[in-house]
């Protein structure tokens, strides 16, 4: 007679399998899949720190359990708690040494498929590359002023502004200090740098992936999880 008990429905029709070389249970009646003894596995401050340092580069999450041996399921509960604390606001000081001067750009993404695409705005100061606001949405004039408001007021009263010739700029941003340029005159040079350098180091913005966002909170998390700590290495 089967001594094994369904953890979940409590059950004994279930029956025994080996799955990567552990014995497993699966219940026929609620098909939940359970080991008879679960064990919680201590997850140290090292392997926290590697799986911090990790997170920011372009590897998938079954990659990430693979070298360290953390299951995905406490990854997947960790990105939540990164996310769940993850600022979109950036707090960057203006420069004050010489003229205030951004650049900004958008770079496209996606979450759950082509059909949803996001697009993420950016406003990077020329002179110490910081990003000083970001956020993410569609091309329209409400995203452009969702950015300009996430602009401390400094900024938004002095600093000149580059930009390519997408109209929702143009909507936005005062005349006097706006100025709409080419790629090729380089003066959009650092933003469309920084826009390489996500891509190269963010998975889910490479423009071909199978490592895109399903879940727009955990998108924009890991995003701005990823500018903070640009930001801060930039500081020192």
């Amino acid at each position: 007679m089967n001594s094994i008990t369904c953890r979940y429905c409590q059950s004994k029709n279930v029956i025994g399998h080996i799955h990567n070389g552990k014995k497993r249970y699966m219940c026929h009646d609620c098909h939940r899949q359970f080991t008879p003894s679960a064990q919680k596995k201590y997850i140290s401050k090292e392997q926290r720190e590697m799986v911090d340092k990790m997170l920011l580069e372009r590897i998938s999450i079954a990659a990430i359990s693979r070298v360290t041996g953390i299951s995905k399921s406490w990854l997947y509960r960790y990105i939540k708690h990164v996310v769940a604390y993850t600022a979109e606001s950036l707090d960057v000081e203006p420069n004050k040494d010489g003229e205030l001067e951004l650049e900004c750009d958008e770079v496209w993404s996606f979450v759950g498929s082509k059909q949803n695409p996001q697009w993420l705005w950016l406003a990077l100061e020329k002179t110490t590359r910081l990003i000083v606001a970001a956020c993410i949405g569609d091309r329209s004039i409400e995203t452009a002023k969702k950015l300009w408001r996430r602009l401390p007021r400094v900024w938004r009263n002095q600093a000149k502004f580059y930009t390519d010739f997408w109209q929702a700029y143009r909507e936005v941003i005062p005349l006097k200090q706006h100025e709409r340029v080419s790629k090729g005159s380089g003066k959009t040079s650092y933003i469309e740098r920084f826009n390489n350098t996500l891509r190269q180091r963010i998975g889910r913005l490479a423009r071909k992936t199978l490592s895109f966002s399903k879940n727009l909170e955990n998108h924009i998390g890991i995003i701005f999880n990823f500018i903070h700590h640009y930001n801060e290495a930039l500081l020192g």
